[in-house]
C-alpha cells in the first residue's frame, strides 16, 4: 500500500485538518473538499461530520484524475468557496505541484492531509510523518526478511504527524497565520 493509502485509514485526521483551517482563517464560512471517490467515503464522512459539529458549510468537489483537479477549483470559484481541505488521495499526493498551483493562483487558502501540496504553495498541511512511515514499513520488512510471517505481524499506524505552515503563501492570500499554529509547526515555510 502506499503513503497516501495509509492516510486513508485516519478519518479523524481529515476532520483535524478542517479544524485547522478554519483556525488558521477564522473568517471562512465555506469550505470545498476536494475529493478523490476512488479512495472511498471514510474522510469524506469524517470532515462532513466535522463541519456539522462546527457549524461549517463544506461543499465535495470530485476529481477521479488529473484533469478534474482544475475542473474542480472553477467549480469552487463558482461556488463562492474561501477556502479547500484536499484529502488524501494517490491522485492528490501525485500531483502536488498541479494542486498547489491552481490553489495558489485561485488565491484559496488550501490544507491537505499531504505535507508536498503545502512545500508547493499549499497553506497547511497536516499529516503523517511521511519519513516515519517509511521507517515503519522497512522495519517490518526487516522482520520479514528475518522470516517472520506477514500474516503474524500487527498492522502498524503512524506514531507521529506532522503540521506545516507555508508563510510565504499566506502572505501572498494576505493572510496571517496565527501564532497558536505557528508554534505547533513541525515546518515552517518562508
Amino acid at each position: 500500500r502506499n503513503v497516501t493509502g495509509v492516510v486513508r485509514d485516519f478519518p479523524d485526521v481529515a476532520a483535524k485538518c478542517l479544524q485547522l483551517l478554519k483556525e488558521a482563517v477564522p473568517s471562512l464560512s465555506g469550505i470545498g473538499v476536494l475529493w478523490d471517490p476512488t479512495t472511498g467515503s471514510l474522510q469524506l464522512a469524517a470532515v462532513q461530520a466535522a463541519a456539522r459539529g462546527m457549524g461549517i458549510d463544506i461543499r465535495v468537489f470530485e476529481a477521479r484524475r488529473a484533469a478534474d483537479i482544475a475542473d474542480a477549483f472553477h467549480s469552487l470559484d463558482l461556488a463562492h468557496i474561501q477556502g479547500v481541505l484536499v484529502l488524501s488521495s494517490p491522485l492528490f499526493g501525485g500531483n502536488p505541484q498541479l494542486v498547489a498551483g491552481i490553489a495558489v493562483r485561485k488565491k484559496v487558502p488550501t490544507i491537505s492531509l499531504l505535507p508536498d501540496i503545502a512545500r508547493e504553495g499549499g497553506l497547511l498541511a497536516y499529516g503523517p510523518d511521511i519519513q516515519g512511515v517509511y521507517r515503519q514499513a522497512g522495519g517490518m520488512v526487516r522482520k520479514v526478511l528475518q522470516g517472520t510471517n506477514p500474516a503474524e505481524l500487527p498492522a502498524e499506524r503512524p506514531s507521529r504527524f506532522e503540521l506545516i505552515a507555508n508563510l510565504k503563501t499566506a502572505k501572498a492570500l494576505g493572510l496571517e497565520i496565527p501564532p497558536s499554529i505557528l508554534a505547533r509547526a513541525d515546518e515552517v515555510i518562508e
